[in-house]
């Protein structure tokens, strides 16, 4: 039998998860790179003479890369160094309001009751708990399976499962769930930061996004050279394993005959023959038809309101002083609410933004380097890159309104090179239509869960992968969308030996 063919449109980290898995189970593996380098949102960009991590910064959830290593015949831990961070995160709303977070929950206890007395600890005890049950619930069924509808969840998890799938409130917003275990404001602006994981408001986020809460607390880590050096390492280990990178490839339309997948072709006129294809584009863009339109039936088509939070960001070196940065430190804005409405509602740049600054030259305790140091400083923005792109004024203002949210929590930088900046007009054109947003659908509302798409499309021979399709955005949920896809292409494959079926929407299991 003649080796199959599968091309991966993009090297973000779901098309890599897919291509190293695909390469290792003996697939004639292609994957087509629109940029330079492997990565796609897991990026490093050059600032004076060295690189600023200038995507993703957090890695949790280590298991989902620790078993993509294993089944492909590698040691996550023999090619990525990790450090545990015992410091979570440091967060401030003032200059004498701070609040640190540990991995040990009882560590973080004690810095909540200091921060805003007893009752809020033994909330945040209480917190933590029902974190951890709604992480147990969905893991098996939900985020290690393939797309599923609201019946097929409770399905799976059986009828000994359905009083934990109540109890973790899919039906209530995350704001509202806060509610039970907190009362002082500022942790319930903490706490509902995590809505912003999926680029979501905690006021219309489901509530079983608290389940943040217990992955970080099950490790987070930092990786030598960043997560844009972990790409390379699962591109590395493609490599290795057969998988041809073809970079500067721009894929400008899957090509289809008799209705399937056949190929796929590139800006340049070249064409790359395949018997399945992963795209790994935002599912958006695949809906608009830049992939051409028998592969739109795969996507979908978002309103500027359903897209997820995009982003103004500054990568610069500087030398702060005032105030004493972690690795990740949340500068808080005094009006959440006001925040998310302005975004959301009126689509413009908030004048008191919440801050957040990855420190990328200090260890997992925090210890500051000599000189000056790599920061990345982020704020959310309505994701109108295409509709209304910010002006300079508004890109400048933004930059303003940043710097006072610092000082007012004393925190001065001494920049020592100037801040490249990208606003959601650049992530547009960096991913082509999404609009700059950032992790595909907002999560608004218990039922979004349900309507991202599946690896399987209903064009034969296309799959899908990436933070816009289930599992979900985060680096380690993209992983795993790449896992499914491999995966369902392997069932695919066995079954079709027998019957030449025509592929439908859904998932396979990890089991």
């Amino acid at each position: 039998m003649a080796q199959e063919r599968v091309v991966v449109i993009g090297a973000g980290i779901g098309g890599l998860a897919a291509a190293v898995r695909l390469a290792h189970a003996g697939f004639h593996t292609t994957v087509l790179e629109r940029a330079q380098q492997p990565g796609g949102k897991m990026r490093a960009i050059p600032v004076g003479d060295r690189a600023i991590e200038a995507g993703p910064t957090v890695f949790t959830m280590r298991w989902v890369f620790e078993e993509l290593f294993a089944e492909c015949g590698a040691e996550l831990g023999d090619r990525v160094s990790l450090a545990p961070a015992r410091l979570l995160a440091r967060h401030a709303w003032s200059r004498d309001e701070r609040l640190d977070l540990f991995a040990d929950i009882e560590a973080s206890a004690d810095a909540v009751a200091a921060f805003a007395g007893r009752r809020e600890a033994d909330g945040y005890r209480r917190f933590c708990a029902r974190s951890a049950e709604v992480y147990r619930t969905l893991e098996g069924p939900f985020i290690r399976e393939g797309r599923t509808g609201p019946a097929g969840l409770a399905q799976r998890v059986g009828l000994s499962g359905l009083g934990d799938l109540w109890r973790i409130q899919p039906f209530t917003t995350l704001q509202s769930a806060l509610g039970s275990y907190f009362r002082d404001p500022r942790l319930l602006q903490l706490f509902g930061r995590y809505a912003t994981y999926c680029g979501a408001s905690p006021y219309t986020a489901p509530a079983t996004l608290m389940l943040v809460a217990h992955v970080e607390q099950a490790g987070i880590w930092t990786v030598s050279g960043g997560l844009s050096g972990l790409a390379r390492a699962v591109a590395d280990l493609a490599e290795e394993r057969g998988a041809a990178f073809r970079y500067a490839a721009e894929a400008e339309r899957i090509l289809t005959a008799g209705g399937r997948v056949v190929g796929v072709r590139l800006a340049d006129g070249t064409t790359v023959p395949a018997d399945r294809v992963v795209c790994n584009a935002d599912c958006a863009a695949v809906g608009a038809g830049l992939f051409g339109p028998e592969a739109a039936v795969a996507g979908e088509r978002l309103a500027p309101g359903e897209r997820s939070l995009s982003a103004v960001t500054f990568c610069a070196e500087a030398v702060p002083s005032g105030f004493p940065l972690a690795h990740h430190t949340v500068f808080f804005s005094r009006d959440y609410r006001a925040e998310f409405d302005t975004i959301l509602r009126d689509r413009r740049l908030p004048d008191d933004p919440t801050v957040y600054v990855c420190a990328q030259d200090r260890d997992a305790v925090g210890t500051a380097p000599q000189g000056p140091e790599r920061l990345l400083m982020l704020v959310n923005a309505p994701a109108d890159g295409r509709e209304r792109p910010l002006t300079p004024s508004e890109t400048q203002r933004c930059e303003t309104t940043l710097i006072r949210r610092l000082e007012a929590c004393g925190l001065t930088l001494t920049f020592a090179s100037s801040a490249v900046t990208t606003t959601p007009r650049d992530f547009d054109a960096l991913f082509p239509g999404t609009g700059g947003a950032l992790y595909g659908r907002a999560a608004q509302g218990w039922a979004t869960t349900f309507k991202r798409a599946g690896a399987r499309t209903a064009l034969p021979g296309l799959y899908l992968a990436g933070g816009s399709i289930h599992p979900g955005p985060g680096v380690p949920m993209a992983a795993q969308s790449g896992r499914l896809a491999a995966a369902a292409i392997l069932e695919d494959r066995d079954s079709m030996a027998r019957s030449r079926g025509a592929a439908t929407r859904g998932g396979t299991s990890m089991r």
